[in-house]
């Protein structure tokens, strides 16, 4: 066992294939996806030495498990989680050497959603349109990770530096979304804009890595009809006719036709990725359109 590639064990509740995404496309249909938590995403693929658009692993809720074909270091971040190397722990949130054949557990998280496993290399999938991201909404991109399936890795090129550890972000208690309200805004009630801003939501569990989907006041809309169909962009907050806003993710659509009242401050969005169900949410407005 000594070429360049990584065995799935146990592929978990849903583990894709995830880099800093396709942006550029939208005005053919092609969302940006990439991964949801960014951040986390950039920082372990810095602990093993890749270079921040190399491809990660991104997990969701009860982690993975997989076996390199050849000598490795990985790392595990974004949610805290238990991490194994053939059954005995070793670190999260730093460097792990895996000899070729050890089973890498990925464990369930302890808090948090997402949790991101970096291989020295890189996951080597063929790309598509510049990324090798797995979009759920298109398609796009490689297949969620299947039991037994094997991914390619790609070669160390050690041009970057690596740190042995680093501080991550504790996900999320209280998910707090800055918005600037439109541009759509004027399709709903000032009632309805109030309770928005001021009023509290919590994550359903129906959310995925299209939307972050709320449960909380329902907003009266001003206005009856159709909106036809136009742009949506990251962090658009679209209401739905139940009248619970939707906050867009890395799969969303690239168009839409029910109103968008808000677009969340990109900066808060790596946060709506490790929101567990049932957490608050609050929308605050920090300026208009």
């Amino acid at each position: 066992m000594t070429d360049r590639a990584l065995a799935v064990v146990r592929a978990g509740a849903l583990t894709t294939v995830q880099d800093r995404g396709r942006p550029g496309h939208a005005h053919v249909g092609v969302p940006r996806s990439g991964a949801l938590d960014p951040p986390a995403a950039a920082l372990v693929n810095r602990l093993v030495g890749n270079p921040p658009e190399a491809a990660v692993l991104e997990t969701t809720l009860n982690g993975c498990a997989v076996r390199p074909r050849s000598a490795v270091t990985a790392a595990v971040g974004g949610a805290p989680c238990r991490v194994t190397l053939d059954g005995c722990p070793v670190a999260w949130g730093a460097p792990v050497r895996v000899p070729a054949g050890a089973v890498l557990e990925i464990g369930a998280a302890l808090s948090g959603v997402r949790s991101y496993v970096a291989v020295s290399g890189g996951i080597a999938v063929e790309p598509l349109l510049g990324s090798r991201s797995t979009d759920l909404l298109s398609g796009l991109g490689p297949p969620p990770l299947t039991d037994g399936a094997v991914l390619p890795l790609g070669h160390p090129v050690d041009l970057h530096a690596r740190v042995d550890v680093a501080p991550q972000p504790r996900p999320p208690a209280e998910l707090v979304l800055r918005v600037t309200l439109g541009p759509r805004d004027d399709w709903f009630t000032p009632q309805a804009v109030r309770a928005f801003t001021t009023r509290g939501y919590r994550v359903s569990s129906a959310s995925n890595r299209i939307g972050l989907r709320t449960q909380g006041p329902v907003l009266e809309r001003a206005r009856s009809g159709e909106l036809p169909s136009e742009g949506m962009v990251l962090g658009a907050v679209q209401v739905p006719p139940d009248g619970r806003p939707v906050v867009f993710l890395a799969d969303h659509p690239t168009t839409g036709g029910y109103p968008v009242i808000a677009v969340v401050r990109a900066a808060d969005l790596p946060a709506a990725a490790q929101a567990v169900p049932g957490i608050p949410v609050r929308f605050v407005a920090v300026s208009r359109r």
